[in-house]
């Protein structure tokens, strides 16, 4: 080796050393930010990293209360399937420098057509629970649908997170319990729209919850103290947190059993009740057939969600997409349509759009990145689906949602199957 070439190996080894002794005295910030939950979320690249991590951050029962469906679970399989048999159609040339992904529900603006779907148990995943939840939705200028089944109040919920979100509930056979929760929260205020969940007569066959000796509040057994030992973060946290619970239900209601006794003798012309009791806007959740679409405007509700509830419900029913073309068709689009089920890309959402649907909502989403890294997950998970979404429309020749038609989507070429 000549002297000139020592010379100027030498003098990048002084370079390189130069530069990590100025960056020593910020490695052990970036080792733990790199450790920390936020970091965790940040390195995240799609909702299937978050749901791997959500997996290794919850014991088993807990992880497959946010995975698992009806019986087979065939409906939860038909949801991301019915996604996959749909493929989008780009044109070119079509001036999409800037990309906008905003677009309203009900009159309110949103900045991506992407609901948060209700969900229960939050304390179970992560100590930020519903209220970090909601607060990252809102924060990417989405809207939250809280539900009754949450284990924080819907009090609570309102006064940590004031910003725009909705109200689920179901109907149970007490209908003193139905009105008092109802008449909470309409005068805790900050809850726009009654969302209705309407395809539960009674729960649907959930046979990993069973199969696990999963049941709110959760108990302790053999299984779950296994699955305790295994996860000593998850076990800290909620060994120090409050109960995990139904907190919007007086403890004798869940005790008895009453919080699931769910009225399967109800009728459309029940619904009638909850439109005059509400003063927003009102949204049944849970239509699949075009019939019972038909029957919700005639009733006068604002909107409907297509959905099989996330194939926890009746197993073998439509995949909530495969349903959408029907019950827009049978709508007239007197109302606003949305669906839930199977979301996990941008993709998914901008072929739900191309088919007619105003916004979709999911669940299972926000929940690894709740599971994974609390707030912060779920501000990565909201992240991940914008940004895919933005992408899409930009490959796809469209600068608005409200350019995306059925021009764009089709049934994927039985030859490229």
């Amino acid at each position: 080796m000549s002297a000139a070439e020592r010379s100027r190996r030498g003098g990048l080894l002084r370079v390189a050393l130069d530069q990590i002794a100025r960056d020593l005295p910020d490695a052990p910030k970036a080792i733990a930010h790199r450790l920390s939950e936020e970091g965790r979320a940040l390195r995240a690249l799609n909702v299937e990293d978050l749901r791997r991590g959500a997996s290794r951050a919850l014991p088993g029962p807990a992880f497959d209360f946010i995975e698992g469906g009806g019986a087979d679970e065939v409906t939860v399989a038909r949801n991301r399937a019915a996604f996959g048999a749909l493929e989008l159609r780009p044109r070119v040339l079509r001036g999409v420098a800037a990309v906008s992904t905003a677009t309203t529900v009900l009159g309110e603006p949103i900045a991506l057509p992407l609901m948060g779907a209700p969900h229960g148990a939050g304390l179970l995943f992560h100590p930020d629970a519903e209220t970090g939840l909601v607060r990252a939705l809102q924060g990417a200028g989405t809207i939250p649908v809280v539900s009754v089944m949450a284990s924080q109040t819907i009090e609570e919920i309102a006064r940590a997170a004031p910003g725009p979100k909705w109200f689920q509930m179901y109907v149970w056979r007490d209908r003193g319990m139905t009105g008092e929760l109802l008449r909470r929260a309409r005068d805790t205020g900050g809850y726009g729209a009654l969302v209705l969940t309407i395809d539960t007569p009674r729960l649907g066959p959930r046979e990993r919850d069973a199969r696990n000796g999963f049941v709110l509040p959760p108990r302790v057994t053999l299984r779950s103290l296994r699955g305790g030992v295994a996860h000593p973060r998850w076990s800290a946290r909620v060994l120090r947190g409050p109960e995990i619970g139904l907190s919007n239900f007086a403890a004798n209601d869940v005790a008895s059993g009453a919080v699931y006794a769910f009225d399967a003798g109800l009728t459309w012309r029940d619904i009638a009740w909850f439109r005059e009791e509400w003063p927003g806007p009102l949204v049944l959740k849970g239509i699949l057939s075009p019939d019972d679409a038909t029957k919700a405007v005639e009733i006068g509700v604002d909107a409907i969600s297509v959905s099989n509830h996330g194939g926890r419900q009746l197993d073998h029913a439509p995949a909530a997409i495969a349903a959408l073309p029907r019950v827009l068709e049978a709508t007239g689009g007197a109302i606003e349509v949305y669906v839930d089920g199977g979301i996990r890309r941008g993709t998914d959402i901008a072929k739900a759009l191309a088919l007619g649907a105003r916004a979709c909502l999911t669940a299972r989403p926000f929940l690894y990145g709740l599971a994974t890294a609390g707030q912060a997950g779920v501000a990565r998970a909201v992240e991940l689906l914008r940004a895919e979404l933005d992408m899409t429309m930009t490959l796809l020749g469209c600068a608005s949602v409200d350019d995306l038609d059925r021009s764009f989507v089709g049934p994927v070429d039985q030859q490229q199957r």
